[in-house]
């Protein structure tokens, strides 16, 4: 029998101060669900500085910890390019969106 995926949702902001609560939140329901897919949806997030990054690399650690897949999904194009500059993009299965060369006039 198959698990179904445990789906999460980043909020509309994930800031310093908002990180370690949130991790605390989503480690328990990975830990809840410990052999489903980690599909983490990031549509909603606006408003995240660096900490997000760490917050979804712990996700994707907790995920291969227990042999099970993780997948980002709706990342927003600020998060693509800020897990390019840490060179994590990689890592969390985004790749930064591609500059896009100046036509001329």
């Amino acid at each position: 029998m198959t698990s179904s995926a445990t789906k999460l949702a980043l909020p509309p902001s994930v800031l310093l101060g908002d990180a370690k609560d949130l991790l605390k939140r989503l480690t328990r329901v990975v830990s809840d669900n410990p052999t489903a897919p980690l599909i983490v949806d990031a549509s909603a997030l606006h408003d995240f500085d660096s900490s997000v990054l760490a917050v979804l690399l712990e996700c994707r650690r907790l995920a291969q910890a227990s042999h099970r897949e993780f997948v980002l999904r709706d990342a927003p194009p600020r998060l693509h390019q800020l897990a390019g500059l840490y060179g994590v993009a990689g890592l969390l299965g985004i790749e930064a969106p591609a500059v896009e060369m100046a036509q001329p006039a």
